[in-house]
């Protein structure tokens, strides 16, 4: 299975502005966690996609499910045959055994794994490992070295630690939803979900890795506390910059990358194809103007003085609308590509799966299922080299 053709023109990079540092780049190694044995208790998306990171930097990885509906996530939207394609993507290179933990001849069994592991990840709300008998206490007593991590929607304590939740209601708490709006104030449902996947699954990754480090230099095992809202919230930086300025957030679609900037927006194309403009350089900037033809915007540059939102910065984003306007995509991205100036093309997810980028890097590959068949599957976004 080979990514989808599109009928769109070739979005690959072929200007010699940006030539390759090497031609002939080292094989990378993947394998920087091999020896690490991790017990995953999680489930849907969060856990499942921390320990495929895990597993794709050579960590073995033993998913433990219960001995009825298993994971919810394997019967979750798109089923070919038996399992879902979120199930198959996110449990890749993962082992996977089915217990019971309120039944004792399987909690045994359980405990006797901690004995050779050195990471348990668990997303249970606050309090279910404590009620199984297998919450840190008496994780840790059994194995001191032991790290283990708890992702959860709010945290282990807190007023909210108990409330269930989706990342919808995450990045709503975090005050993210309300900025991810329209110029009109109506919050845009993102489809990368970033309360799951950056706030849980990538924080998740960092702590274990911190904890495996400390262990390794001679201290004790940790646990690992990580909400999901948290995450989100102390990473909502550019609100957290206005407030702290102003003593308010930006409007919605007004902040510095929100759509308050010209020559950081969005441009609709004459086939109504869209053109991403982050020309936040003042280099970048002139030279988008010199593309355009329009020279006498280069003075227009938001770092000479535009007013973030102002009735003059909005005049400005209307005159490069009425330009980009004239032109369809692949014409535009035919004048930019050789400018380099941070001008590119918003292709649709199809056209990235089959962009020559991602498929040189070998992050785009056909993988096999044994009941699902042939399917299209992402490989590790970080590489490693000797």
């Amino acid at each position: 299975m080979t990514p989808p053709a599109t009928t769109s023109p070739n979005f690959g990079v072929h200007s010699s502005a940006n030539p390759s540092p090497s031609a002939n780049p080292p094989s990378p190694t993947q394998s920087p966690l091999a020896g690490i044995t991790v017990l995953d208790l999680t489930r849907l998306l969060p856990g499942p996609v921390a320990t495929m990171h895990l597993a794709d930097m050579g960590a073995t990885i033993i998913k433990i499910e219960d001995k009825g509906a298993g994971d919810y996530a394997r019967t979750m939207m798109h089923v070919r045959r038996e399992l879902s394609q979120m199930f198959i993507a996110v449990n890749r290179g993962k082992q996977i055994i089915h217990l019971d933990l309120k039944h004792a001849d399987d909690h045994q069994a359980f405990l006797s794994l901690v004995d050779s592991a050195d990471v348990v990840i668990e997303s249970f709300r606050p309090g279910v490992m404590d009620r199984l008998g297998l919450g840190w206490e008496v994780l840790k007593a059994r194995k001191p070295s032991l790290v283990m991590c708890a992702i959860s929607g709010y945290g282990q304590s807190g007023p909210l630690s108990q409330h269930a939740g989706h990342d919808l209601n995450y990045i709503g708490y975090a005050g993210m939803l309300a900025q991810t709006a329209d110029e009109h104030g109506r919050p845009v449902i993102s489809n990368l979900q970033v309360g799951d996947l950056l706030g849980g699954a990538l924080t998740a990754v960092q702590g274990i890795l911190a904890a495996l480090l400390a262990v390794k230099m001679g201290g004790p095992g940790r646990f690992v506390d990580v909400s999901m809202t948290d995450a989100v919230l102390a990473h909502h930086l550019m609100p957290l910059f206005a407030f702290n300025h102003e003593g308010h957030a930006a409007p919605p679609a007004r902040d510095f990358l929100t759509g308050g900037l010209p020559c950081y927006n969005v441009y609709r194309c004459s086939d109504d194809r869209t053109m991403a403009v982050g020309a936040l350089e003042l280099k970048f900037w002139q030279r988008l103007c010199e593309v355009i033809e329009r020279p006498d915007l280069k003075q227009q540059h938001w770092a000479y003085g535009q007013v973030v939102g102002s009735v003059e910065a909005l005049a400005v984003r209307d005159q490069l609308a009425a330009i980009f306007a004239t032109r369809t995509q692949a014409e535009w991205h035919a004048l930019f590509e050789p400018a380099d100036c941070c001008v590119t093309p918003v292709l649709t997810p199809e056209e990235a799966l089959h962009h020559p980028h991602f498929i040189a890097r070998g992050l785009v590959r056909t993988e096999q299922h044994p009941t699902e068949g042939e399917y299209l599957g992402t490989g590790c976004s970080v590489q490693f080299y000797d």
